[in-house]
């Protein structure tokens, strides 16, 4: 039986009309309750390149016998340029899943995706050994599953498909451990994606361990129930060829005698939100970029040579780091902090500095700190916000004032440079009198 029309066969959901609908400007095909009667609509979806299937129950087909395709099906299928397929709200037999999979091998399909869905039992995924898919990134997000844990077998099955993945994300599912054997089948897997799960320091550490994702460049742990800035740092000192970090909305408490080394591969590191009092060193040498905003910094006192972008909007700094400490920075942000004004004399030395962001300070508009922004300003690098929310907290006559719309004249910034020219001009006049 031909897999497509069994499962379209499946997708039903009475409150919604029965029938796809093709956008042809966006090459997108929306499908929703189709059944045996509607079926037809489908042909609309055969231009699309996405194509999305909502709502239904696939349970009443896993008696059906499923065979082969016969030759014809074959090139039709192998004619179609859908690149993705998206399953939302469907009830999953695992066991017809594991059917059914083998015959994407048929198509140029690179991108699956589950949303919302419930995968139900176990299937038998011995018929998947040696077979191999074109899917390259395959999603997850808010399914319900049996454990992973016990399942090496089943990866193993798949192994011949799962050693090509590039992209594999499993977000909003509940995920407290992936077992280290799955971690090693997935040998050229570049970016995962494991936020919002329940993911804790003990469930982490046996997640990456000896040769497992041995070609991870991106992961994202984001919104999970991590606590120990030091137990996630030796988690993932053997990912060797890692480059962007997320452990953003987790609960770090740091160790201040923790000594661990963050992969030297690392170039962008996210811990904002984090609940960090501090930068804690060592960080990786060779970093571009650091995002510790949305945290509790007091100060910045740290020098990367290869800082390109930093951002630590909403902390309580009392000032701005020495921009001197990143020959390379373009990007500074420094929203919502308590800083009175900014290094001026640096931010005209760094020339590499293009987006400034530092709207929802406390500015002194004295001459340095008023003269300073609209100095910045009239470059046009300061950021959004400029200049609706830069205002003065002091002097109080200019308190409340827009930053700028505040004078700056000459004699009231720097009444040296009046002063000695005048000093000049009298010194010769006296000379000439005499």
């Amino acid at each position: 039986m031909n897999v497509a029309v069994l499962l379209l066969r499946g997708l039903w959901l009475p409150e919604a009309e029965s029938r796809c609908f093709f956008n042809r400007t966006q090459e997108h095909c929306m499908c929703y309750n189709l059944s045996e009667e509607n079926i037809g609509s489908i042909i609309q979806c055969l231009p699309a390149s996405v194509v999305e299937f909502w709502g239904g129950d696939l349970e009443k087909y896993v008696a059906f016998p499923i065979s082969g395709l016969n030759p014809s099906a074959i090139d039709m299928l192998g004619s179609l340029d859908i690149r993705k397929i998206i399953f939302g709200d469907l009830l999953v037999p695992e066991i017809l899943l594991a059917q059914v999979l083998k015959f994407f091998s048929y198509t140029h399909v690179q991108e699956l995706v589950f949303e919302s869905c419930i995968f139900e039992g176990r299937g038998n995924w011995d018929e998947m050994a040696g077979q191999d898919l074109p899917i390259l990134s395959l999603h997850f997000h808010n399914v319900t599953s049996a454990p992973l844990t016990g399942r090496e077998k089943d990866f193993s099955s798949l192994s011949s498909w799962l050693e090509t993945l590039q992209e594999l994300s499993i977000t909003g599912s509940h995920v407290t451990s992936l077992p280290c054997a799955i971690g090693r089948v997935f040998k050229a897997l570049r970016s995962l994606d494991i936020a919002q799960n329940s993911l804790g320091d003990e469930g982490l550490m046996p997640v990456f361990c000896k040769e497992a994702f041995p070609q991870l460049q991106a992961l994202s742990l984001q919104h999970n129930k991590l606590t120990s800035y030091h137990s996630v740092c030796k988690s993932v000192q053997l990912l060797h060829q890692l480059q962007q970090l997320d452990l953003s909305q987790n609960k770090l408490m740091a160790d201040p005698s923790s000594s661990c080394q963050w992969p030297v591969s690392l170039r962008i590191f996210n811990l904002s939100n984090t609940g960090l009092n501090e930068v804690l060193t060592p960080l990786p040498p060779s970093l571009e970029v650091l995002d510790m905003s949305c945290n509790h910094l007091h100060a910045v006192d740290i020098s990367l040579s290869s800082l390109k972008k930093l951002f630590l909007s909403q902390n309580l700094l009392q000032a701005a780091p020495s921009i001197r400490n990143y020959p390379k920075l373009d990007t500074l942000h420094l929203n919502n902090n308590s800083i009175t004004e900014l290094p001026w004399d640096e931010v005209k030395l760094l020339g590499h500095l293009q987006d400034v962001a530092a709207a929802g300070n406390p500015y002194s508009c004295s001459c340095s700190g008023a003269g300073g922004l609209q100095a910045l300003a009239s470059t046009g690098h300061l950021g959004h916000g400029w200049p609706q929310d830069y205002t003065c907290h002091s002097p109080p006559c200019y308190q409340g004032r827009l930053v700028k719309d505040v004078p700056v004249s000459v004699m009231e910034c720097n009444p040296a440079a009046v002063i000695a020219p005048v000093c000049i001009v009298l010194t010769l006049l006296g000379v000439a009198g005499a």
